[in-house]
């Protein structure tokens, strides 16, 4: 009987976007050309990375991550919100919903972490010209990338497994269009002070921590710009190479602080909602379009990986 009580609600069914049903064909379209975006731009960014070997240095390593990053994480939330605006509202069973909100966290997480060390990269290339091949060896680059797939991974086992500890025995429908966090706590029966300690201080070191790495890097990079560069066209070299890498870092970060940090207790779902939609669909498909578009080695890569192709 107790294991009964536990499962009582055995799925959950995710409301998505609207039921306004102008809007949702309008939605499906714009969503279904932002993923394909994604899908495209990554997998170009990804194959090009592999396959060009001037492409092979630690800036372009970390990019070939970003890129797998986001092609995964648009995949965990938007094929599923898709089906939602053709089908309707979407039933999800608790164990796929505790997949989702897993490899959500995870993937988000991790990509937290390759923007700072990808912050650092930056820094040792601008500030440490020199001893730049030494510092950011190949190891050492391997070792940053495992580093930054773990702490996201351990960071979202956590949660899955908090969560899946949890009662549901009411009601099912989530106000969202994936299994995240908060939502699910909003329809748990037994009590989730631990959940919530958990989301804030795990959540909030996951992702100031890294910010602040960023931000630290950035003002060394500015100041050593100021400090030791006359002229000022090579002024502007270093700012030109990590401009993409800070605009992908603004369009992550920002949504992400307004979402978690602190799990404010009086914001609105809807908000919470759209902001998601920000980080989860938007994101992923503007990166390969911000580093292609700022960078003469990509774009250059990209023609010549086109052609093999045609």
């Amino acid at each position: 009987l107790a294991m009964l009580n536990q499962t009582e609600v055995s799925e959950f069914i995710l409301l998505g976007l609207t039921d306004i049903q102008g809007l949702q064909h309008f939605f499906f379209i714009s969503f279904l050309l932002l993923y394909l975006t994604s899908l495209l731009g990554n997998g170009a960014i990804v194959t090009m990375v592999i396959s060009e070997p001037r492409l092979h240095t630690p800036m372009y390593f970390f990019l070939g991550n970003l890129s797998c990053l986001d092609i995964f994480y648009s995949t965990v939330t938007v094929p599923r919100m898709l089906t939602g605006f053709l089908f309707g509202h979407q039933p999800i069973s608790f164990g796929g919903c505790l997949a989702q909100l897993h490899f959500f966290h995870f993937l988000g997480s991790t990509e937290a972490v390759l923007l700072a060390t990808m912050a650092y990269d930056c820094y040792v290339a601008v500030c440490n010209p020199l001893r730049y091949a030494l510092v950011m060896s190949p190891r050492t680059c391997l070792l940053l990338a495992v580093a930054s797939w773990s702490t996201g991974f351990v960071r979202a086992m956590m949660h899955s497994v908090m969560t899946s500890q949890l009662r549901f025995c009411g009601h099912n429908h989530i106000h969202h269009f994936f299994c995240d966090i908060k939502p699910l706590l909003n329809l748990a029966c037994s009590s989730t002070s631990l959940n919530m300690t958990l989301l804030s201080v795990v959540t909030t070191s996951v992702v100031l921590g890294p910010f602040t790495l960023i931000v630290l890097s950035y003002l060394y990079i500015i100041s050593f710009i100021f400090q030791k560069v006359r002229s000022q066209e090579e002024r502007w070299t270093p700012f030109c190479t990590c401009a993409a890498h800070l605009t992908t870092m603004a369009l992550f970060y920002i949504p992400v602080l307004f979402n978690y940090t602190p799990p404010s207790s009086g914001s609105s779902p809807k908000r919470h909602v759209q902001v998601s939609l920000m980080y989860s669909a938007a994101t992923p498909a503007l990166n390969p379009l911000i580093y292609t578009l700022r960078n003469q080695e990509v774009r250059s890569a990209l023609k010549k990986t086109l052609g093999r192709k045609l």
